[in-house]
């Protein structure tokens, strides 16, 4: 299965209210990439914001998950015009942008990312289409690579109607330890006010029937399987990093 044809599925996923599956990776590795992608996950976010990867490592991680038929995605730091021409021109398929609060943002970061006449990305060869090789292949994928917009302020909450009406957006991605701590209350989940926010989102978003999604931070099957009750549909299932750390503590101790 070439990239494009698992993108179509995750995007067929999320058209019919079906929830797809990924999780975060923060530690530069191509070997923790290779174990990620052959887990079984729709899709695979690069963590650019909080991880320390260069755009030198990219590469290699994608072809690690690509071994497992994984959707590479990249969360973005900023979302800059020269970002997101990287990360796609090294061959992530999709994008998620944090910190979305206001329609303008997001649609100036959408079109960074697509090819003209949607966009003003630059065309040209690249990782992505084998440096030519594959260029009349990559041309639909360049159209129209995944975007996902992240709601971690509540100021972002207050727009969201707009936010969601912009053209080329295929899920809102909630970020509930950002958000709950724009509110005054991090990491404080189980605050009336914060569930009402969440409430909120969940709401406009069924109404206008635009898929949403949220990072289960710490790796709980029932949290899952809550979301998942919740309809959610973009959900990230924990971090690298905390795998590790819930499984590598001295067990004598």
């Amino acid at each position: 299965m070439n990239k494009l044809e698992k993108l179509t599925i995750v995007r067929e996923k999320l058209k019919n209210n079906l929830p797809t599956l990924g999780t975060w990776m923060q530690i530069p590795n191509a070997s923790i990439a290779e174990i990620l992608g052959k887990s079984n996950y729709d899709w695979v976010a690069i963590d650019l914001e909080h991880g320390s990867f260069s755009l030198e490592n990219l590469p290699n991680i994608f072809r690690s998950l690509e071994l497992g038929n994984t959707l590479p995605l990249v969360r973005l730091q900023k979302g800059t015009d020269f970002e997101c021409k990287s990360v796609l021109d090294a061959g992530a398929a999709g994008v998620i942008i944090p910190m979305v609060e206001s329609p303008d943002q997001l649609r100036s970061i959408i079109s960074f990312c697509k090819w003209p006449p949607e966009g003003i990305r630059g065309v040209g060869f690249s990782r992505a289409n084998l440096f030519g090789r594959n260029f009349n292949e990559y041309v639909k994928e360049a159209h129209n690579p995944l975007i996902i917009a992240m709601i971690e302020n509540i100021k972002a909450v207050d727009e969201l109607d707009r936010i969601i009406d912009e053209n080329g957006l295929d899920a809102i991605f909630i970020g509930p330890y950002d958000l709950s701590a724009s509110m005054g209350l991090t990491a404080d989940f189980k605050n009336i006010k914060f569930i009402n926010a969440l409430n909120k989102i969940l709401d406009i978003c069924t109404k206008k029937n635009i898929p949403y999604g949220i990072h289960v931070v710490k790796p709980d099957l029932n949290e899952l399987n809550l979301r998942i009750k919740e309809n959610y549909q973009f959900i990230a299932y924990s971090i690298d990093a905390f795998f590790l750390n819930s499984v590598c503590q001295n067990p004598i101790i």
